[in-house]
């Protein structure tokens, strides 16, 4: 345990069969006063319009089909 808490991860086994992982917990988060949360949004860059409505403009548009296939549509 005290290797885990360090940061090392093993492998655990069964018969020589991959059965689990033993990895160290991810850090909690520290606390930020309330304060400098609410001052993040003026502080952060502005929003990128041009390149949101440039990949907005690409998702629009269908996507290349690698395999050449067609989807059948009904003509209902």
């Amino acid at each position: 345990m005290d290797a885990v808490q360090s940061g090392q991860s093993f492998t655990v086994t069964r018969d020589g069969h991959r059965v689990g992982e033993l990895t160290p917990l991810r850090q909690r988060q520290h606390f930020i006063p309330r304060d400098e949360f609410a001052a993040m949004p003026r502080t952060a860059p502005g929003p990128f319009l041009d390149a949101f409505r440039a990949d907005q403009d690409a998702a629009e548009q269908e996507p290349d089909d690698p395999y050449g296939r067609r989807l059948p549509c009904s003509n209902m």
